[in-house]
């Protein structure tokens, strides 16, 4: 641990991926968040209560600084009042948290562990969460306003946050958040400089837009995205596997039509239409019903918000009563989930051919808590890469992913998604066949019917 009054300032483990030296560096960055004198509750330790407070959504103030100094009860340090770890908080603002995450965001799975790469392609997938709830304060409420529903208003005013994730691992690569007013596709404008020749990106229907395509190509990036299905799209050529070349936004594309069908253990089947649109053209290299399969992977994404907002933050709403607050309070809670995300994705790297898939996200928070509570592995230069956090995950990892369909579970009834899907079960089951038909016959355009002319001459 550190000496003296900087004793409180770490993260268990966790200090191993946010070290000291970049704590003090992301506070030199921006003036008045480094004290001049060192005082009782310096702004590194002001850091990591920060950082903590993610950790621990539940407790009060008090209650995270008890599990911060739990394991130092013998340094006989001194308690700040709840004033005091306010005023820190307010000294250190926004700026180096959100630094802080910009430096740990980025890639972290290798080219060999699977389900990283594809066609010699990174995939990443572009999605956006409005459930992340926040005090209902006037503050708050001028900023972020309240989202309407099919039936009212929202109860809590919630953050719109964009992402771009990696599939595989589920890392960020990046993160906006703020009002929902300019819609999902100008806040993914904002991490289009995250993007490179390298990746392959995933989007859904709201992501469709000729527009916001053509800037993702731009950035030399592949693309895989599904299209909404009233779309007329030109046919400049079929090709054999079913598939056709059309243009959207000025981007040369492969359009993929197929009828997906998923059969359940019982027999239960349902399905539905899926449109898919890539820039790669090749349908040789690239399979239609491997392009199918792949955008699947899509659904990380929602898992990674699952992981973000009911494990880490346990579905609580935010501590902050104003945008400052809450601005610095979701750049730590980004931070500490990416810092969680490479630990787990070391521990897995570490055995070779395992799947991120099958690490517990669930047992990683809660030995992180452990170590942070016991002050444990903080500065041990020869502890091994895993750590006691990825031993745990290795020694209880989940077995190989079994396809299978949840019901829909719809808490707040105020949820565009309070119906259930037409023909989808409305329990748990397992899946023993999943089915895509290359539908070549929906690629042909309607034929508009001509208007009948009584006039030809005109007027």
């Amino acid at each position: 641990m550190a000496a003296g009054t900087f004793a409180p300032g770490h993260l268990g483990e966790l200090t191993r991926i946010i070290p000291f030296e970049l704590a003090d560096a992301v506070l030199d960055e921006f003036p008045g968040a480094a004290e001049r004198r060192v005082r009782l509750l310096p702004s590194r330790v002001g850091l990591y209560f920060v950082l903590a407070l993610c950790l621990f959504p539940q407790p009060g103030y008090l209650g995270v600084w008890g599990k911060l100094t739990a394991g130092l009860r013998a340094l006989g340090l001194p308690g700040p009042s709840p004033k005091a770890l306010r005023d820190v908080r307010r000294r250190i603002g926004a700026g180096p948290v959100r630094r802080l995450f910009e430096v740990l965001a980025g890639p972290l799975g290798q080219p060999r562990t699977p389900g990283i790469m594809f066609g010699g392609y990174r995939t990443v997938s572009f999605d956006g969460c409005k459930s992340i709830r926040v005090p209902d304060t006037a503050s708050n409420r001028a900023w972020l306003g309240k989202l309407n529903a099919s039936n009212g208003e929202t109860g809590y005013p919630a953050l719109s946050l964009m992402a771009l994730a990696e599939t595989g691992t589920r890392a960020l690569l990046g993160a906006v958040f703020g009002s929902a007013a300019g819609g999902e596709t100008g806040q993914a404008r904002a991490l289009l400089h995250l993007l490179d020749a390298t990746m392959l990106v995933l989007m859904d229907r709201g992501f469709d837009g000729g527009d916001f395509l053509a800037a993702v190509a731009g950035t030399k990036a592949q693309f895989l995205a599904r299209l909404t299905s009233t779309r007329r799209l030109p046919v400049l050529r079929h090709l054999p596997d079913g598939s056709f070349l059309s243009v959207i936004g000025g981007v040369r594309v492969r359009i993929i039509t197929a009828q997906v069908t998923v059969t359940c253990h019982d027999g239960t089947s349902y399905g539905g239409t899926y449109r898919l649109a890539t820039t790669l053209l090749d349908h040789r290299a690239y399979p239609a019903q491997a392009l199918m399969a792949l955008y699947h992977e899509r659904w990380e994404h929602e898992v990674t918000y699952l992981a973000l907002r009911h494990t880490l933050l346990q579905g609580r709403v935010l501590r902050s009563g104003d945008p400052a607050g809450i601005e610095q309070e979701t750049w730590a809670l980004l931070a500490v989930y990416q810092a969680l995300r490479s630990a787990v994705t070391d521990a897995v790297q570490s055995v070779p051919g395992t799947d991120p898939d099958r690490a517990s996200w669930q047992i990683a928070v809660g030995t992180a808590q452990d170590l942070v509570i016991t002050a444990a592995n903080i500065t041990d230069p020869d502890t091994d890469l895993p750590g006691d956090i990825g031993r745990a995950v290795l020694a209880r990892l989940h077995g190989p992913r079994r396809p299978r369909v949840c019901a829909r579970k719809v808490k707040s009834p105020l949820s565009r998604w309070n119906k259930h899907p037409d023909g989808k079960p409305r329990t748990t089951r397992n899946i023993t066949s999943i089915t895509a038909h290359i539908d070549a016959a929906h690629h042909q355009p309607a034929t508009r019917r001509r208007k009948s002319v009584t006039n030809p001459a005109g007027p």
